[in-house]
């Protein structure tokens, strides 16, 4: 299968390529020449498989410059060596109303963004082998949060491999920080940017699509790729674990074959809901997808009217892997529902870049509208949800999944069918310790992040995780902060290629 960049469809590269790339040279997401389509019999020769071999069969019908013993290799060493605290890899809770989580946060650093980020760097050391390129792969990642950490415990002390993450200084919570600050290992580097997420995200975006900084990295034997959901290799991994979702659904009776159900994703950049989207495509018999979003509110906005403007006050959350003002993958969703537009998404995503906004057809609207709908929550809303959920199921939701929870409720109570709901639980409640405690108890004014940990523990019943006990004794190694037009200056003295 080839890939094509949103950008300019004649533009055609293997899975391999697109991977090792990350994005395409003109500043297209590549995309996947057709989209698979699978059966009831394939859902049925999924069944009791581990997640591993699940995974590894459907990576095959994306990645086919892999061949399946190599995907196997790849998906037995994200998936299957102990990595994820849990042998399911991915669990489903089940609260007192009905409503399933699809709990996605069971891997060493407690977040959804484990499930693609434990198996790209296995993606990207062999799609870069494939391609034929022998210089170091050079990894430059925006995150709102969870990402800048799943990347570095992925791409740790990995050979070949550099990874640089950048953050916004005041944009993530003091425990992601501390995870991301206190990361291990000899190819990493951390720096915060004077800014929100997407100041990040648009500098790393400026810095891929440089053509003096790639070909100073070319003439020290480097070259760029992402471990952000703008890269095939992040995004294929999550439309995985909802394939496989559906499949446990089956499994355990909780859906007969065929049987409709509904989707709702808090999401910030548009990949999680996307991967959704792709598996729906497929075959997976999801009626709707809800977009969750807290206060920034582009996306709903942009699902109920048409219109996407970036041209708004930013909101720092409690939530704040959601607080995003420029959704990266809603222009694969354009481009597929635009049937390859490529001219047409090149003038919304220009528009958007140089004036902030850009307007949809009424039509296509309306198409979009009949698969998603949207909301948006505030923290205060967010926070009451987290306390009611717990009370009503001694269940303990952070703060993204209850904004899911928020929406999904909201979908449900109108909705003229009663379909089954599953929301996608992002991230365990202990990354968010001050918000989710503030939700169900009081937070002493002494207490710092740690104590929070024990209080939120002593109150739940709810283990601490390893992973975030163990950063209370790490070191702090990373403490560099820039401004956005900084990024460009600060990657290459990293690099050394000052």
């Amino acid at each position: 299968m080839l890939y094509h960049s949103t950008r300019n469809r004649q533009l055609s590269v293997t899975a391999a390529e697109a991977i090792a790339q990350g994005i395409a040279a003109d500043g297209g997401l590549f995309v996947p020449e057709s989209i698979p389509e699978l059966s009831a019999a394939d859902f049925d020769a999924l069944k009791g498989l581990s997640y591993a071999e699940r995974a590894a069969r459907l990576f095959h019908l994306y990645l086919t410059d892999f061949t399946l013993d190599e995907l196997r290799e790849c998906t037995n060493a994200a998936y299957a060596s102990g990595s994820f605290e849990t042998e399911n890899v991915q669990e489903i809770a089940t609260l007192a109303d009905g409503t399933m989580l699809l709990e996605l946060w069971h891997g060493p650093t407690c977040a959804f963004k484990d499930m693609a980020l434990q198996i790209l760097p296995h993606f990207l050391t062999r799609s870069a082998k494939k391609s034929g390129v022998d210089r170091e792969i050079v990894i430059l990642t925006a995150t709102s949060g969870d990402t800048g950490k799943a990347a570095l415990a992925g791409f740790k002390d990995v050979p070949g491999t550099r990874i640089m993450v950048f953050y916004p200084e005041d944009g993530v919570s003091s425990m992601q920080k501390r995870q991301m600050q206190t990361q291990e290992g000899e190819n990493v580097r951390v720096c915060a940017v004077k800014g929100n997420f997407d100041d990040c995200q648009n500098g790393v975006k400026a810095i891929f699509t440089d053509p003096e900084m790639q070909a100073a990295l070319a003439a020290n034997g480097m070259q760029f790729s992402s471990a952000n959901s703008i890269n095939w290799g992040r995004l294929a991994p999550q439309i995985v674990y909802y394939v496989s979702a559906y499949v446990t659904m089956l499994e355990k009776g909780i859906l007969k074959p065929g049987e409709r159900f509904s989707l709702t994703v808090p999401t910030g950049n548009f990949g999680n809901i996307l991967a959704a989207w792709y598996a729906k495509q497929m075959g997976v018999p999801m009626q709707h997808l809800v977009c969750a979003s807290n206060i920034n509110r582009v996306l709903t906005d942009f699902i109920r009217t048409g219109t996407y403007n970036r041209n708004r006050e930013f909101h720092a959350t409690v939530s704040p892997s959601m607080d995003i003002l420029i959704s990266s993958n809603l222009e694969r969703l354009l481009y597929h529902m635009t049937h390859e537009d490529d001219a047409q998404i090149r003038e919304w995503f220009g528009a958007l870049k140089n004036e902030g906004s850009y307007t949809i057809p009424r039509e296509l609207c309306e198409r979009i509208q009949a698969e998603f709908s949207g909301s948006f929550w505030d923290d205060a809303q967010t926070k009451e949800m987290i306390g009611k959920v717990f009370g009503e199921n001694g269940y303990l939701s952070d703060t993204h999944t209850a904004v899911g929870i928020c929406a999904a409720r909201e979908y449900q109570a109108s909705a003229v069918e009663k379909l089954p709901m599953l929301v996608a639980s992002t991230a365990n409640p202990y990354k968010f310790g001050n918000a989710v405690l503030e939700a169900v108890d009081t937070v002493p004014a002494d207490a710092d992040e740690y104590a929070v940990l024990d209080l939120l523990q002593a109150k739940s019943g709810m283990c601490i995780p390893k992973a975030l006990a163990e950063l209370k004794t790490k070191p702090v190694r990373f403490t560099d902060s820039v401004a956005q037009d900084e990024m460009p200056a600060y990657v290459k003295a990293k690099l050394g290629i000052v």
